[in-house]
């Protein structure tokens, strides 16, 4: 497998992108490479099909880190439906993640927060597993 150039980037995957999800991340061209398992600072909650994610607070969101090309990052963008004016379902935003001791700068996606009013939060931070 190629790898990715040196503008690949990192992404932070928590919902229906993880490995075995309804969009696995893997199933994409260029392939992803996966670096490993981490967690940020948010609270998780249930849309239904999919989570959306609001960063910040006390509670942890467990997730899976993949090194990106730049046509990948496109098509996420366009699968999370990111506007330029913040407008979109999702909004782009950047956090650090620690794997395996070592802190890496990633993408995620973050719900627009008009989104999530009534919906309930997944208290394990962990979609893959909600009951």
């Amino acid at each position: 497998m190629p790898q990715p150039g040196p503008t690949a980037r990192h992404v932070f995957v928590y919902g229906t992108l993880r490995r075995g999800g309804s969009n696995d991340i893997s199933r994409f061209s260029p392939p992803p490479e996966r670096v490993g398992d981490g967690e940020i600072a948010g609270t998780l909650f249930d849309l239904g099909a999919y989570p959306g994610a609001v960063l910040g607070g006390q509670t942890r969101i467990k997730g899976e880190i993949y090194r990106i090309a730049p046509a990948l990052e496109v098509q996420l963008d366009a699968l999370e439906e990111v506007k330029p004016d913040g407008s979109g379902e999702y909004i782009r935003r950047e956090v650090v993640v620690v794997v395996a001791g070592r802190s890496i700068g990633c993408l995620v996606y973050e719900i627009h927060p008009a989104r999530i009013e009534g919906n309930p939060v997944i208290e394990s931070g962990d979609w893959m597993s909600r009951a």
